[in-house]
């Protein structure tokens, strides 16, 4: 958390409330699978939201869906015929995610690939006006390298955990493999003049990037 506890509250206290189907999914997710902190959670949730309403795209990519919730957020901003496209590779989790798409009211709005993104980005003949990349930090760089052509000029890529709990500045992590991998995507990305890019101390920090 990059707030304190008190600001972290103030700050939920003067933001729209949860929806009921997202804050019954943060529940459910913390007491049934593990690692629930990988939920992006009501604050997070809601600027993926209005980012996606601001957009208003027809066509999102997430690259992991985990339980849903993200998916659930950005679905709300999609054009009436809009879909998202989500991919997840843990088989186990596609009940829950079904279960919230559908109460949530967007399951025909979602399409979930499963599989290592990897190797499902590249059979995807699509061009994205939104992308949140939020799965294995090792690959973040990947991940863009193959998404950065399939985004329309002007289109946004998100990306989560940036600051990584902070290791990003404790040189005394540099044997840890995701932490050296969050650090050169940051600086990929930095460097890249396609784009233009703000990360947002939100979190565990948010890289909010456009393509040019």
């Amino acid at each position: 958390m990059i707030f304190s506890q008190a600001i972290d509250k103030y700050i939920t206290d003067h933001s729209t409330s949860e929806d009921p189907e997202l804050a019954e999914l943060n529940r459910e997710t913390h007491l049934k699978v593990i690692n629930p902190r990988m939920l992006s959670g009501h604050l997070q949730g809601k600027l993926l939201e209005m980012i996606s309403k601001m957009i208003n795209p027809s066509a999102i990519l997430e690259i992991g869906t985990y339980t849903g919730y993200s998916a659930i957020c950005l679905a709300k901003g999609l054009k009436p015929q809009g879909l998202l496209h989500t991919i997840e590779k843990n088989d186990e989790l596609l009940s829950l995610q079904k279960k919230y798409f559908t109460k949530a009211g967007v399951e025909d709005k979602i399409i979930v690939h499963h599989g290592n993104a990897l190797e499902v980005i590249p059979q995807m003949n699509l061009l994205f006006d939104l992308v949140f990349i939020d799965a294995a930090k090792k690959d973040y760089s990947k991940f863009y390298n193959l998404v950065i052509d399939k985004t329309r000029n002007g289109g946004i890529i998100i990306a989560d955990n940036v600051l990584w709990d902070g290791k990003v500045v404790n040189y005394q992590t540099d044997n840890d493999e995701d932490t050296v991998a969050i650090r050169e995507f940051n600086k990929l990305v930095k460097n890249d003049m396609r784009t233009e890019n703000l990360i947002l101390p939100m979190r565990d920090g948010i890289s909010v990037i456009r393509k040019l």
